[in-house]
């Protein structure tokens, strides 16, 4: 059986009852793409399994890699188990909102460390809190495609995988977010992105 087709959803018109509706599909166990203020991303709900496995299917993409957590704010981090040491705090209170993922320890049965990150986009934040505050989101694309910066793009490369498309035209920046590792006071770059190694220097060494 086919797939029906994607809803498409201008998000420049939406209003509130139109994106807790977005956040009730994701808890239901479908994947939504989503604007940000780096580029479009798919979403899926972290305490539904088969919904992650759907968007690892969907894209393509090695069930190895990890896939960074979107969070409304710092408590929505904490509350998933994450430890702020005063370095990443300081990061994330130079940076959030905005295009930087920490790359955290957590305090789970698994351990081991999530990518976190706060979009710098209100319509993307009232998404989340909908949903819970945190949805597990990777670029809109087909693994080893260009991320997707406008919402066709997206439609485009994931057809109908998904259940909604929330369009929010150009994304602000328009390249990923910038990754990084912090354990206690040790910061490394996994990925530089928006945000350059010289202002994370810059924000680290602050008083």
């Amino acid at each position: 059986m086919t797939a029906s087709a994607p809803l498409m959803i201008d998000a420049r018109r939406v209003d509130a009852a139109t994106l807790s509706h977005v956040a009730s599909l994701l808890r239901a166990g479908n994947l939504a793409v989503i604007p940000t203020d780096t580029v479009y991303g798919l979403a899926a709900h972290p305490s539904l399994p088969l919904a992650v496995e759907k968007l690892i299917a969907v894209k393509g993409r090695d069930a190895r890699k990890p896939i960074p957590l979107l969070i409304a704010d710092v408590p929505d981090a904490e509350a998933y188990g994450a430890e702020f040491s005063p370095l990443a705090r300081r990061l994330a209170k130079r940076f959030w909102p905005g295009a930087l993922t920490l790359v955290l320890p957590v305090h789970t049965a698994s351990g081991g460390t999530e990518g976190f990150r706060v979009p710098d986009s209100p319509l993307t934040r009232t998404v989340l809190r909908n949903a819970g505050g945190v949805l597990r989101v990777s670029s809109a694309n087909r693994s080893g495609e260009p991320p997707a910066c406008t919402a066709t793009e997206a439609a485009s490369a994931l057809g109908n995988d998904v259940a909604v498309i929330l369009d929010d035209g150009p994304p602000a920046l328009g390249v990923p977010s910038t990754v990084v590792r912090v354990v206690g006071a040790e910061l490394a770059i996994l990925r530089e992105g928006a945000i350059s190694a010289a202002e994370l220097e810059a924000a680290a060494t602050a008083a």
